[in-house]
């Protein structure tokens, strides 16, 4: 064998060794996920089956440790998380947008190079810090000029939106600058002002992407945990008013699977179901869209 020939054959073969080693390092963490969903489903869908689906979503008592199947109603929760999810991102994309407007379109290199780091700093920031200041500063904001106990709906949406803000202007940043620069060009020959081509040429062309980071941020908002239960009440009610306090999913799993055993801890597991099949959907929609664009 000619050593050319040979040393094409050695390059083939480390180029195969570093593929499986790859694929089994992709493969450990497809496992990994895998493993976890299965685990929390063995230990939620039997007490969904038990209690039943409807009684399970649409029921108002949360009392697990009395053991009746009219005492695993979440209902309250899932409507705790979806109008904290939802105020968190009617706060915070307004505000996201406009930030990714600015660094995109308007701000000099060295502003863009300040801010942006700075804004995804935003990120690093623990959440029980989040939820610090929401009760030393929020809640008692709220209390004083809004009335009620502060602790509410509204509290968490606002100290959520403030979380989602760096996913959110990360993605919608990117979006906007991957719009061409013949599309603002065009529009600007054509006579429109700066304003007009990015709200009718640049933000409808990147109107994937932002949808997107609409989504991501939701997925965001809706699964944490420490800030809510700081701010948001936790009470197991029906919130009729973005003042009055809640509990969501998330916040119902932290905090009584400390003491939970028995259909109790199974009932948690299976709150933890609901709330991976509600950002699994979220995820998917973002998934579709961006394979739409």
């Amino acid at each position: 064998m000619k050593p050319q020939n040979k040393q094409l054959t050695n390059l083939q073969r480390n180029e195969k060794r570093v593929k499986r080693l790859l694929l089994v390092i992709a493969m450990s963490s497809v496992s990994i996920l895998g493993l976890i969903i299965l685990f929390v489903f063995k230990e939620g869908i039997p007490i969904i089956f038990k209690v039943g689906l409807k009684n399970f979503l649409t029921g108002t008592t949360w009392a697990p440790t009395k053991g009746t199947v009219t005492s695993f109603g979440i209902l309250p929760m899932i409507i705790g998380t979806i109008q904290v999810t939802f105020g968190a991102l009617l706060l915070g994309m307004p505000l996201s947008i406009l930030v990714a407007i600015h660094l995109s379109e308007y701000a000099s290199p060295t502003m863009r190079s300040i801010m942006k780091p700075t804004i995804e700093l935003l990120a690093a920031i623990p959440s029980v810090v989040y939820g610090f200041i929401g009760v030393v500063v929020i809640v008692p904001f709220i209390r004083e000029w809004f009335g009620g106990p502060g602790f509410s709906v509204l509290t968490a949406s606002i100290i959520l939106g403030i979380m989602i803000l760096p996913t959110v202007i990360s993605i919608t940043y990117e979006s906007i600058r991957a719009v061409p620069d013949s599309y603002r060009e065009g529009a600007l020959a054509l006579g429109a002002t700066k304003w007009q081509t990015i709200t009718r040429v640049v933000l409808p062309a990147a109107r994937s992407g932002i949808v997107t980071a609409m989504i991501l941020g939701m997925g965001r908002a809706m699964g944490e945990t420490m800030a809510v239960i700081m701010v948001a009440g936790n009470s197991v009610v029906i919130p009729l008013s973005p003042l009055h306090p809640c509990r969501t999913l998330t916040a119902n799993i932290a905090i009584e699977m400390a003491y939970a055993s028995g259909d109790h801890q199974k009932a948690l597991f299976a709150t933890g179901v609901v709330l991976f099949i509600m950002i699994f959907i979220l995820n998917s929609v973002a998934g579709m869209i961006i394979k739409r664009k």
